[in-house]
């Protein structure tokens, strides 16, 4: 088997030169890169990854958990994170905890034992994981939390303006007459503490509106409890005249549950939704909704990580929001006057 001596003979350099290219190749002149890599294929060198990891306490390798595989957010998520970890010549490990942090305590012991050298996390629901996040970063792990993080955590984070968004919204639907509008899923600090749902009792103050509390439940936020609330809610005496999904999957779900009513959009009710995945441009209507720069913020997580990794400054904390778009597409109206 080809060592990584031969690699740095066949490419004319150093074999620490040779090393750097497959460890830090950020760090290399293009064309010096250029001639260690071609070596490396024409040798059909394999560089043994575990054991230099453990040489340095860490692998090249990256953890990902994100909330649920399936999601479209969290699918493009995962492939922008793996383009940008792999520009940087780090691989990827990728689970999911359903957004239970029991599930989410077990991978992390996973991610541990592989010794990442950073973790990018869609935090869960439940009883924190901080412990044990203190744990992997005192190991020498970068950790920066996504999409959510907990409270009181004292690591990085990349997030969505999630506020701004919702206030967008709502001012959005105001606008065009709505009073009666229902967000689906209440917050809950426990169940359920996650920064839409808590924005928008403020984001209706904003604008002069009352809470009403016939619309308030706590539910999870995917589809088939969205589906349910959604009947709930537009079988009341007053129905909301529109409807705020707060991620895509709460959109389909309330999207089947008027339809099955009987239920025009955005004649008898509107319907407005977080997320733009591919489905909501192709159904009639066509959903309004307010898209995440989910390639960007993919992009930014790494970039944070490695950054802080490369330059060994695992104690440096930084906290990036990114804006939403609303794009609009008729989905939503003024209400039926009668």
């Amino acid at each position: 088997m080809p060592s990584i001596l031969d690699v740095a003979k066949r490419a004319g350099v150093a074999p620490t030169t040779a090393k750097r290219a497959i460890n830090e190749p950020h760090l290399l002149a293009p064309a010096t890169l250029e001639r260690v890599r071609k070596a490396i294929e024409e040798l059909g060198y394999e560089p043994d990854l575990v054991a230099g990891g453990l040489r340095r306490g860490r692998t090249r390798t990256l953890g990902l958990m994100v909330g649920n595989i399936i999601e479209p957010f969290f699918a493009s998520l995962i492939r922008s994170v793996a383009h940008a970890a792999q520009a940087r010549g780090y691989a990827l490990i990728v689970t999911d905890s359903e957004y239970d942090t029991k599930v989410e305590r077990a991978n992390l012991k996973v991610m541990y034992g592989h010794r990442v050298s950073g973790l990018i996390i869609r935090s869960g629901y439940g009883e924190p994981n901080l412990d044990y996040l203190h744990r992997l970063h005192q190991r020498g792990t970068y950790i920066l939390e996504i999409d959510y993080f907990y409270p009181e955590s004292p690591f990085s984070h990349v997030m969505l303006d999630n506020q701004g968004c919702v206030f967008e919204g709502v001012r959005y639907l105001y606008e065009l007459g709505h009073r009666r509008i229902a967000a689906l899923g209440s917050y809950d600090p426990v169940h359920h503490p996650e920064e839409r749902s808590r924005s928008f009792p403020e984001a209706l103050k904003a604008v002069g509106l009352p809470l009403v509390e016939a619309y308030q439940r706590v539910i999870r936020l995917v589809e088939p409890e969205a589906y349910q609330l959604t009947l709930e809610l537009m079988r009341l005496p007053e129905p909301p005249t529109a409807l705020f999904a707060l991620n895509g999957s709460e959109a389909a779900g309330a999207f089947r549950a008027l339809r099955e009513l009987g239920l025009r959009i955005p004649e008898d009710v509107s319907l407005l939704t977080f997320d733009n995945y591919s489905w909501m441009s192709l159904v009639t209507p066509p959903l309004d909704a307010i898209e995440q720069p989910v390639e960007a913020m993919g992009q930014a997580a790494v970039e944070i990580v490695l950054d802080a990794v490369e330059h060994k400054a695992l104690d440096k904390v930084v906290r990036r929001r990114f804006p939403g778009r609303l794009i609009r597409r008729g989905s939503c109206a003024p209400p039926r006057v009668g």
